[in-house]
């Protein structure tokens, strides 16, 4: 991209971060909530662009002040620190256009999000239930490393050990952007506990990543959606199977069910029923999107296509494969204790890669 495009793209960045700045401030906007909402998200999302360009016309700047002083400057040591400074502002500028261009090129809109993750047992029986749990507490360590919060919504645990079905809420800074890589089928392969003579197994459990809609990004009528209350079941000590705190939410329009019984509160129940509702719904018309970006791109397979073989767990050769970039890394243990970080870094670099080549910038 040459410099005066790069300079070009920013300049209109930098109008349009100006005018949302001034529309935050007006009473009318600020009336209004769910565009003062949307326009203070575009604010946010516009400021790392903002700091970059800052940077970009300060070290262009800087490499022109070296170019003059090295053509004027007649004292041999003067000239010597201009060449100096030349090499280094220059140096410079490669990696700092490459980090604009990826800044330039629209992110996915959902990244920033909380996500709702749901790991389903898949096939293998018991054993696929022992390996959902294991991918759940592989997540849970990465979500603790990184300091984010996990919300349980409903679990239905496995016969012995591990979960059929586990449903959570993830919350933190960016939390989508960066677990949307892990959708799809995890295949493990391993001699199963409840194997007697020591043959490996291979079983599979289903993960998706859904972003967490936000209350102004879907409106949903009451007269559409039926309400059961029932007794919960599993742990929670005296509350189980004696006060109706469960809830069940049905979208009649669509037909989407969803159960929430973690919380002793009815009233909490419902509340994380409702978010769960919302994103589901939400999450009908962001498919459309992801089908139509994952035919262009290997590294995006977040549409919790359950027939998508996203990765293999090798326990025998302790190996960890992602075929979507045919990565192998040999740490399995280190990565079920969540250190997953490389998987999703190498993912990002990729798709990146993808990205810049879509742009054709």
């Amino acid at each position: 991209m040459a410099v005066n495009m790069i300079l070009e793209k920013l300049e209109g960045v930098k109008e349009r971060f100006e005018e949302v700045q001034k529309l935050i401030s007006d009473p009318s906007v600020i009336s209004d909530m769910k565009r003062y909402v949307k326009l203070n998200k575009e604010y946010k999302e516009l400021g790392p662009v903002i700091e970059a360009y800052k940077k970009y016309k300060e070290l262009l700047s800087n490499i022109d002040n070296a170019r003059k002083m090295l053509a004027g400057e007649q004292d041999t040591e003067m000239r010597e620190m201009a060449k100096q400074e030349l090499e280094k502002w220059s140096s410079q500028v490669i990696p700092l256009e490459e980090k604009i261009k990826l800044l330039l090129i629209p992110a996915d809109p959902e990244d920033k999000k909380n996500a709702i993750v749901e790991i389903r047992a898949g096939t293998g029986g018991d054993e696929a239930s022992i390996f959902a749990g294991d991918l759940f507490r592989m997540y849970s360590k990465y979500c603790e490393n990184k300091g984010w919060k996990i919300e349980m919504n409903r679990v239905t645990e496995g016969t012995v050990g591990g979960y059929k079905e586990i449903v959570f809420t993830v919350r933190g800074d960016g939390v989508y952007g960066i677990l949307k890589y892990e959708s799809g089928v995890h295949r493990v392969q391993r001699v199963p506990q409840t194997e007697t003579q020591g043959r490996v197994h291979t079983s599979a459990a289903s993960v998706a990543v859904l972003p967490e809609a936000e209350e102004f990004d879907i409106e949903i009528r009451a007269e559409d959606i039926r309400k059961d209350t029932y007794c919960s079941s599993g742990p929670g000590g005296q509350s189980v199977n004696t006060t109706y705190s469960a809830i069940r939410l049905t979208h009649i329009p669509t037909g989407i069910v969803v159960t929430c019984q973690d919380e002793k509160s009815q009233l909490k129940n419902l509340d994380k029923a409702m978010a769960e509702l919302r994103t589901r719904l939400y999450n009908l018309e962001y498919r459309k999107y992801l089908d139509d970006i994952s035919s262009k791109r290997r590294t995006m397979v977040s549409t919790g296509d359950r027939s998508a073989k996203i990765r293999t767990y090798n326990y025998a050769q302790g190996r960890v494969t992602d075929h979507r970039i045919n990565l192998t890394l040999y740490n399995l243990q280190a990565i079920l204790n969540g250190d997953i970080q490389e998987l999703i870094d190498k993912l990002q670099m990729a798709e990146n890669a993808e990205r810049l080549k879509d742009a054709e910038v």
